[in-house]
Parts: C-alpha cells; sequence; structure tokens
C-alpha cells in the first residue's frame, strides 16, 4: 500500500494510468441480483504513518479509534483490520531494536490485536509496503523460505493472517515469492473455511492490470485459482490519489477481464478473488468515504462490487468487497481518521447500509 505520496503518483502517471470510464455492467435481460457483501476491512497505519514503532497505551489507542469497532450502534464498522507494516528484512532477521522486537513492530502486539478480535473484527499483519520495496528484495534474495517460517510463526503468535504487500514494478524476485508461500504454507495450510485465522494469507496488487504486471500475471496464473488456491484473495489497492466509483471500476474490471494482448497475457481473475480498494482518508479535509455514506465512492461502487461478472474465470458474480486506506495516521500530513474526524458515518453508514457480516464469514471460493 502506498506510503510515499510523490513515487505513488509518479509511478501511476508512467504506468497506471486507467481511463475514467465506467466498467461494464453485468450482462443479460434482467438485472443480476447482488452478492452479499464479504470482507469490508480498513487497512490501519497506527499513530506513526505505518511505523506503528512504539507501544500504545490501551485507552488512548481506544480514544482515537473507537469508531472501527463501534459505528455508533455497537458494532463495529468494520470486519477487518490490517496491520501496517512489518518491514520484511526485519522479520526475516528478527531484529531488535527501538523500534522492532523479533522483527515485527512493537506496537503491534498481542493487546491490539484483542482490542479487535475482541469485537469480532479479523487482523492481519500487512508485510512491505512501498517503502520496504527494497528490502523485500533483499529478503528475497537472502532466504526466502525462512521468511516465509517467520511470517507463519508470527501468525501462529499473534493468531493473525499475513498480506503480501510486495511492489516491485520491475523484474520481481517471483521465485522468491514462491518460496515465501510454501514455506508459509507448509505451516499454515488453505483453509478455505476461513476458521483459521493464521492460514489467511492475501497479497495486494494494483488498482487496474498496468502496474505490478509481473507479480499480478503470476498471482492471477499460480497462486488465486479457483480450482487449486494458494492464496485467498488480492487487494486490488488505491492508487495515487482518490478516484471517482467510474474509475474505480474500469480498474477493477481489468483484472476481471485480464489483458490477453500482454506477452505474455495476464489472465482473467474470479471476482471472487479481489476486493477493491477506496481512500478512507487523504489530505486536509474529511472524505465522503470516512464521514457521509450517502455521497462516497463505496455507495455509488457497491452495485458493481456485488454484481461484478465472472469474465473467463470464476462462477459467483461480485467482488468480495471493500478495503479501506487507512485508519488513524496513514500519512505526515493529513487529517487521518482521529478524532473529530472519524468515520462511523462514512466507513461505518456503509457497514449497516451494505449488510456487513461481523465476524466475517467463510468466504466465496470461486
Amino acid at each position: 500500500m502506498r506510503r510515499s505520496a510523490l513515487l505513488a503518483t509518479l509511478l501511476l502517471t508512467l504506468a497506471t494510468a486507467t481511463p475514467a470510464t465506467a466498467a461494464p455492467p453485468p450482462t443479460g435481460g434482467a438485472t443480476a441480483a447482488a452478492t452479499p457483501i464479504q470482507v469490508y476491512g480498513a487497512w490501519h497505519c497506527g499513530d506513526d504513518y505505518c511505523t506503528w514503532g512504539t507501544l500504545r497505551d490501551p485507552a488512548e489507542f481506544d480514544s482515537r479509534n473507537h469508531w472501527l469497532v463501534d459505528r455508533g450502534d455497537g458494532r463495529p464498522s468494520v470486519n477487518l483490520v490490517v496491520l501496517s507494516f512489518v518491514n520484511p528484512l526485519a522479520l526475516l532477521h528478527a531484529t531488535t531494536d527501538a523500534t522492532t522486537l523479533d522483527g515485527v513492530p512493537r506496537g503491534m502486539t498481542s493487546q491490539i490485536v484483542d482490542y479487535f478480535t475482541a469485537h469480532g473484527v479479523r487482523v492481519m499483519l500487512s508485510v512491505g509496503g512501498i517503502t520496504y520495496t527494497d528490502d523485500w528484495d533483499a529478503a528475497l534474495a537472502e532466504n526466502p523460505t525462512l521468511l516465509g517460517q517467520r511470517a507463519a510463526a508470527v501468525a501462529t503468535r499473534l493468531g493473525v493472517g499475513i498480506e503480501i504487500d510486495y511492489e516491485q514494478n520491475t523484474g520481481p524476485n517471483l521465485a522468491g515469492v514462491q518460496a515465501f508461500i510454501d514455506a508459509y504454507r507448509a505451516v499454515h495450510p488453505y483453509d478455505g473455511s476461513g476458521a483459521r485465522p493464521e492460514a489467511r494469507l492475501t497479497i495486494d496488487v494494483a488498482a487496474g492490470d498496468r502496474w505490478l504486471i509481473d507479480l499480478n500475471r503470476r498471482a492471477t496464473a499460480d497462486w488465486l485459482r479457483t480450482d487449486a488456491p494458494v492464496l485467498d484473495y488480492a487487494n486490488a489497492m488505491v492508487p495515487a490519489r482518490p478516484a471517482s466509483a467510474s474509475t474505480s471500476q474500469a480498474s477493477w474490471q481489468e483484472h476481471l477481464d485480464g489483458k490477453a494482448q500482454y506477452s505474455p497475457p495476464v489472465p482473467p481473475l474470479a471476482p471472487a478473488k479481489l476486493t477493491g480498494g477506496v481512500y478512507l482518508a487523504y489530505g486536509g479535509k474529511p472524505l465522503p468515504e470516512c464521514v457521509d455514506y450517502a455521497t462516497s465512492v463505496q455507495r455509488a461502487a457497491a452495485p458493481y462490487v456485488q454484481t461484478a461478472a465472472p469474465h473467463g474465470a470464476g462462477v459467483t458474480a461480485g467482488l468480495l468487497g471493500f478495503m479501506f486506506w487507512a485508519a488513524e495516521r496513514p500519512s505526515t500530513r493529513g487529517i487521518g481518521t482521529v478524532p473529530p474526524y472519524t468515520c462511523e458515518g462514512g466507513a461505518g453508514a456503509g457497514a449497516t447500509a451494505l449488510g456487513v457480516p461481523v465476524p466475517m464469514p467463510a468466504l466465496r471460493q470461486s
């Protein structure tokens, strides 16, 4: 997920521009039935811009994040929180320093995990982010198997899933990622029921199919198949700045369509293996996605997300749901989602309007 607006903007300009046209509506003479939203989550950057380098006081943490577990009626606003980010090289080396303990940021504690799981909210840790791309490269070159084993051990200890956020656009180490996945799955096999949180292993891809192409091609072809699943699903990340519903839908549709014209081609992805990323906080003004569901991107995009038809892969219609970037303080500049700009009226109201299940149910598999 993006942590450098300047770098992300440059990358988007060079490689990921998506036409601002709406994705095609479901085909057929009748309106497609809406598939229930299953994933409705938020990446969480803590109070130090995605570092999580210090222990949090429970009362202080709750005062800034209570909206996540209470949309105003006692029910959580989301059913998933992804703590972002773990440095993959620090994880490989089991680093202990001022901000890291045994390879994990000091703020990512069992107490924080329990804060969410006590309310039925699933928790994952995101390994990587664009700031740690070089560290992903170094860790995969050094010992990807040990990295996967250490990620699995952290998942076991904290009772969380793991998200792969490897944003290498040029020559990604795909053999290393495969070794990481193999090592993780040797400890935590794929579990379609979702009953074991630590068995949840996901990957981030670009908003559309025009950036992170090699990684996306490999993930779609080998790891996100419905007949032989390895990873649970992919998150289509947010672009460099907030996008309209129509632009977002067009980007997400690229994943469902694939890119047959590429050499080698990118195969289509099943809708049941994808979530769509939407901004929750950006800049100095609150976004509708946080404070006003009626005018939000998630409201406008919900009909597409719930009815997007398979286009060469999968059986059932509809993406898995939405992911929001990002809770608390995702950037050194901007208001984030802390009081008075908390998100009960946007993300929380959306959870009510869309009937988001808490806890997250077993996910559709095809």
